[in-house]
């Protein structure tokens, strides 16, 4: 599995569309760590909510 990993990894790395993918997954990756942070949190970043279950440090 590890192989089959690097092998895309390296064609993702020799196409020309490489840093719009990076950009892409960058912003997913953020993306659901913002949702999983919002969850666990019980309100977004900078929202007031008396049930607010913890505070946020960053994302």
């Amino acid at each position: 599995m590890t192989d089959d990993m690097m092998n895309v990894r390296s064609l993702v790395e020799k196409s020309a569309d490489a840093d719009l993918l990076r950009e892409m997954i960058g912003f997913a990756a953020e993306r659901l760590m913002e949702l999983e942070v919002s969850s666990a949190t019980g309100a977004g970043f900078g929202e007031k909510n008396p049930l607010r279950l913890a505070q946020r440090n960053g994302y």
